[in-house]
């Protein structure tokens, strides 16, 4: 399964206002796993940055000037999402500003039937607490200490991690499926068919001397008939010609 976690950067609170997207960052998870792929791209707003935003994420109005506008960059972050379900932190803070970009090039809006909003889940998780994403990598003990301001990069790189411990945890690495097709969490194979015991290139030592394997052995030929203990640990002793055990 493919999703994208995906975060953004403004001038503003609104894009109502004429605030519009400055940054744009996300990374690629298979089957909840990070793949090493991602996008990122700064975005020219076509206005100033004002102060309050600058000092949120350090993108200054001379920085941007000589970065493309978001219709040059449109067509890449779309094939990149493509179709696949987005996880953001407070999802219609980002998606209302994505939408109102597509909007101004009359392209389809984004629906929020593909969206996942991760702030949602950790308030379902988490009620009463901060569920920023400071304090959720916190919470999680996750390394945030890079995070001086906020990046778009970097805060979906941290909500990926966040967001694996909300939907399970690392727990959720037990139904990996391994190189072999085997599910490592249950030891079956796709079809719902056991898989082989995977066995050791070499069978560990034992952990008893000889000598207690044969106090063992005549211990339980001691009890005559045919213990349980036979079917499972090693045979007694062959008894001597004409003795009858017991």
């Amino acid at each position: 399964m493919r999703e994208i976690v995906l975060d953004t950067e403004t001038t503003g609170l609104s894009p109502k206002s004429g605030d519009r997207l400055v940054e744009i960052g996300a990374v690629e998870l298979i089957n909840h796993i990070p793949s090493g792929n991602h996008y990122h791209v700064y975005i020219n707003p076509m206005r100033d940055v004002p102060d309050e935003a600058f000092r949120v994420h350090g993108l200054s109005t001379e920085f941007l000037r000589d970065k493309p506008l978001f219709a040059d960059v449109v067509d890449d972050f779309l094939a990149f999402i493509g179709e696949d379900p987005l996880v953001i932190h407070n999802a219609d803070f980002d998606m209302g500003f994505i939408n109102w970009e597509l909007g101004l090039l009359q392209r389809p809006a984004i629906g929020n039937h593909r969206v996942v909003d991760s702030l949602a889940l950790a308030r379902r998780r988490h009620p009463g607490g901060s569920n920023s994403l400071d304090a959720l990598c916190t919470r999680y003990a996750i390394d945030n200490s890079r995070r001086e301001k906020h990046g778009a990069l970097l805060d979906s790189e941290l909500l990926a991690e966040v967001y694996l411990e909300l939907i399970g945890g690392r727990q959720s690495m037990l139904t990996l499926v391994t190189g072999g097709g085997q599910e490592a969490g249950n030891g079956r194979l796709p079809g719902g068919q056991r898989a082989p015991a995977r066995q050791r290139p070499e069978p560990l030592p034992p952990r008893l001397s000889e000598a207690e394997i044969a106090a063992h052995a005549a211990f339980v030929a001691s009890f005559g008939g045919d213990p349980l203990w036979h079917t499972y640990g090693p045979a007694a002793p062959e008894e001597p010609a004409g003795r009858v055990a017991g």
